[in-house]
C-alpha cells in the first residue's frame, strides 16, 4: 500500500511540474528584457505602428517596465501560477506623435492589466489574454563595437540633451575610435584600449574653429577623455562614458 500512495505522490509531483510555470520559474525573468518577434489578436496578426515594438523588461525588485511604442508602464509584477499579475500599473503621460501610439499604449495597457497567461517557450516568453497573443525573444545585449551617437551631456548631478540640430558620433571599431562632430573632430581614427569598463583612448589636438552649437558637444566629447581615459557602461541600447570627475556623456545606437 506504501507503494501505492508514493506513486500517487510521485505522480502528482511530476503533474504540478509539468503545468503553469512556478515562482522558482518566474524567478528567471528578472533582470532580463524581452521584445516582441511576434503580436496577434483574434488569431490574426496585429498591425504594430512601423518602427515600434512591445517591450518587457523585468527587473530585479520585481517590478514590470513595459512599452508599445511610446509611453512607459511600471508596476510591482508577480509570476506565480502562470499569470502575470502587475499591482498598480502606472503609465507616464507623454504626448505621441501619432495617435496610433496613443491607441498601442492603451491595448498593452489594459493587456497587462487583466492578467495574462504566461509561460516560456525555449528562450521565448509567450504572453497571452483578451484573445492576443505576444511572442518576446531576449533583447540581444548591445557590445560596443560600432556607430554611438551622442544624445546627452553629463555631468556629475544631471544630464542635458544635445543642441537641436546637432549629431555627433563615436565609433568603436577594430580597436580604432572615431570621434566624428562634423567641425573640428572629423572622423581621424585613434587607437583605443580596453581594461575593463575602462576605454583607454589619446583625442590629441584638433582645430579649434568655432562651429556654434556643436562647440559644446565637441567640448563634452574632449573633456570626458581629457586624461586619457574614460569609464563605459552599456545599459541595453544606451551607452555611458564618464571621466574621474563623473562628467561624460550619454549615447545611444
Amino acid at each position: 500500500m506504501s507503494n501505492r500512495i508514493a506513486l500517487v505522490v510521485l505522480l502528482l509531483a511530476v503533474t504540478a511540474a509539468c503545468g503553469s510555470p512556478s515562482a522558482g520559474q518566474g524567478a528567471d525573468l528578472r533582470g532580463k528584457v524581452y521584445v516582441s518577434s511576434s503580436v496577434t489578436e483574434q488569431g490574426q496578426p496585429r498591425a504594430m505602428v512601423e518602427g515600434t515594438r512591445v517591450e518587457l523588461r523585468f527587473t530585479d525588485d520585481g517590478r514590470l517596465l513595459a512599452r508599445a511604442g511610446c509611453n512607459q508602464m511600471q508596476g510591482p509584477v508577480e509570476l506565480d501560477g502562470g499569470k502575470l499579475s502587475v499591482t498598480d500599473l502606472g503609465m507616464t503621460a507623454m504626448g505621441c506623435p501619432k495617435p496610433e501610439l496613443h491607441q498601442q499604449d492603451d491595448w498593452l495597457s489594459k493587456l497587462l492589466g487583466a492578467t495574462p497567461s504566461w509561460k516560456l517557450d525555449g528562450t521565448n516568453l509567450v504572453v497571452s489574454g483578451s484573445n492576443a497573443e505576444i511572442v518576446l525573444a531576449p533583447e540581444q545585449p548591445a557590445t560596443l563595437e560600432g556607430t554611438w551617437t551622442v544624445n546627452g551631456l553629463a555631468t556629475r548631478d544631471a544630464v542635458s540633451s544635445v543642441p537641436a540640430g546637432v549629431k555627433v558620433t563615436i565609433t568603436f571599431k577594430g580597436g580604432n575610435m572615431m570621434v566624428d562632430t562634423g567641425c573640428n573632430m572629423n572622423g581621424g581614427e585613434k587607437p583605443y584600449q580596453l581594461d575593463g569598463q575602462t576605454i583607454k583612448a589619446k583625442l590629441g589636438p584638433t582645430t579649434l574653429k568655432g562651429c556654434g552649437p556643436v562647440d559644446e558637444v565637441e567640448n563634452a566629447v574632449r573633456a570626458t577623455f581629457e586624461n586619457g581615459e574614460a569609464t563605459h557602461e552599456i545599459d541595453r541600447a544606451t551607452l555611458s562614458l564618464t571621466n574621474a570627475s563623473g562628467a561624460g556623456l550619454k549615447l545611444g545606437k
